[in-house]
């Protein structure tokens, strides 16, 4: 078994859509120590030439894994070298949809990635709300809110929120459940009334108190027992308003956001 290896990821286009299904790929493979680098925008077969050249150089007699998601089958040539392992991420794909559908492809680089205005105009919105509705700020407006986003402090509320609105166009606020909600175990009217959208963040004590504990290190905030007394409150609390909510620890932020989408039956904006 290999314990290290170069990943390249090639791309005609930003080079997203490579690296996400590379990466959705390798992380099967946690003993292999990755090295990885990115080729956006490869058009041309000089360009195509130029970057095989560097890799090569790179990572000579290593045999570097590279994938591609390239159209022009000219360009795509260049990398399907005996030196490499290549790994083409639409080739099979297409030519297997084409036959499937009946229907010739556009074969266009980057041709995901195009969005008229209004598609933009409303991403762009969903942006500006999560920004003005974030850590509690204008409780008044979650009337407009797709989600709402509960949870203690350092549970994941923010970076949930964020990835929903600048990933999948959904306008979400997120709310603290501060000392104030927490020793009551109630909730503002303005949440109450929306609670049909309103989801939970969770974690462990644990968890919580890491991460605590790298922001104000030994303070009363970051304790295992105050951790663990906030996290029993705040599940009360959810309990309560018969509210559904969803245990971050040990999840990355994508997991979380498609959790919170999957028990909420909000699909991402198209």
């Amino acid at each position: 078994m290999w314990s290290s290896k170069d990943i390249y990821y090639i791309s005609d286009s930003t080079g997203i859509l490579v690296e996400s299904l590379g990466q959705a790929l390798t992380c099967q493979f946690p003993g292999i120590s990755f090295h990885e680098e990115t080729f956006p925008f490869i058009q041309t077969v000089t360009e195509a030439q130029k970057t095989l050249e560097k890799i090569m150089g790179q990572s000579a007699g290593l045999r570097p894994v590279i994938f591609s998601t390239i159209m022009d089958p000219q360009v795509r040539e260049v990398f399907d070298k005996p030196e490499v392992e290549f790994f083409d991420g639409f080739a099979f794909h297409l030519d297997h949809l084409e036959t499937c559908l009946e229907a010739q492809a556009l074969r266009t680089p980057g041709f995901t990635h195009h969005q008229d205005n209004e598609k933009m105009s409303k991403r762009v919105e969903a942006i500006h709300y999560c920004l003005d509705h974030d850590d509690g700020i204008n409780p008044k407006e979650y009337d407009e809110a797709e989600l709402i986003i509960l949870g203690v402090s350092r549970a994941g509320k923010t970076p949930v929120s964020v990835y929903l609105a600048t990933q999948m166009g959904i306008k979400s606020a997120n709310f603290p459940l501060t000392a104030e909600y927490l020793s009551l175990y109630s909730l503002p009217d303005h949440i109450i009334q929306n609670r049909s959208r309103a989801v939970g963040l969770t974690t462990s004590p644990e968890v919580l108190h890491q991460m605590r504990q790298k922001r104000y290190a030994n303070s009363t905030y970051a304790k295992l027992s105050t951790c663990r007394q906030e996290v029993q409150q705040a599940q009360q609390i959810f309990l309560k308003y018969n509210m559904p909510y969803i245990s971050t620890a040990g999840k990355s932020i994508e997991e979380i956001a498609a959790q919170v989408c999957q028990e909420m039956g909000v699909s991402r904006k198209k």
